[in-house]
């Protein structure tokens, strides 16, 4: 995990928001959101664009940084592109935060 990249991510609010969304979606997307939603793929990105309240292409551009230092996944399936945490990335995080910190 390189913590400048995850540090460069979590500088910015609506991509922290992205995160804590994420963990419990049913509590911050309202149910006709997520009537496609399916815990094993996670939560779609027009859900989360719109939630975001951000153009699609600047929503993108977050959950890719994000995916990339590795605090989220994607999955494909057809046309939509689903996202869900990482547990364990954001688990090490936490405890090289308490490490270092």
């Amino acid at each position: 995990m390189e913590l400048i990249m995850v540090f460069k991510a979590l500088s910015n609010e609506t991509r922290i928001n992205i995160l804590i969304w994420l963990k419990e979606p049913h509590l911050h997307f309202p149910e006709e959101e997520l009537k496609d939603y399916d815990a094993h793929l996670g939560v779609c990105v027009s859900d989360i664009t719109k939630k975001a309240g951000l153009s699609p292409s600047t929503t993108s551009d977050y959950l890719s940084l994000l995916q990339k230092c590795g605090l989220i996944e994607a999955t494909r399936s057809g046309q939509w592109t689903y996202y869900k945490r990482k547990e364990g990335a954001i688990e090490t995080l936490n405890q090289l935060i308490q490490k270092v910190f």
